[in-house]
């Protein structure tokens, strides 16, 4: 029994999991908010046009009210919740993009440079410069001046 609790503990504690049930409870708070956006603000707004709400819009069929404005502003909620959703990942996707670039060029060595006479890329290795046939200083040089 140990044994099973202990490896129970270990399923219920691992990082999946938690990531999981922390994306639960804020995907239902989340809800919650944009439930109100569209009930308490959009939808008596649109029913300005209209003169009424869509919550009470319904129709009958034997005795049998179907209602179909609830139906649209659950429409309405999905809509918007789905928007917020992907500008949020969008939003985080771009950070990170922007993260990795920036390790991205740390790491990239520069296999060019300027010379400090025409203004023309050579290779960083050069002694002479191909296009003004300059006589470069070596690259130890110009790494000393620049600290």
């Amino acid at each position: 029994m140990k044994k099973f609790i202990q490896e129970f503990k270990e399923f219920a504690l691992r990082g999946n999991v938690m990531d999981l049930a922390v994306g639960v409870i804020i995907g239902a708070a989340f809800q919650a908010i944009v439930k109100s956006l569209v009930n308490d603000i959009i939808t008596p707004v649109i029913g300005l046009f209209g003169k009424m709400d869509f919550k009470y819009l319904y129709f009958e069929i034997r005795g049998v009210k179907i209602g179909y404005g609830a139906f649209i502003t659950e429409i309405l909620n999905f809509i918007i919740m789905a928007f917020a959703i992907f500008l949020m990942i969008k939003g985080l996707n771009a950070l990170t993009r922007l993260g990795r670039r920036n390790k991205i060029e740390e790491t990239v060595e520069k296999t060019t440079r300027e010379c400090p006479f025409c203004c023309s890329e050579i290779t960083i290795k050069a002694v002479k410069c191909p296009h003004c046939t300059s006589d470069l200083p070596a690259l130890e040089d110009i790494e000393a001046e620049s600290e």
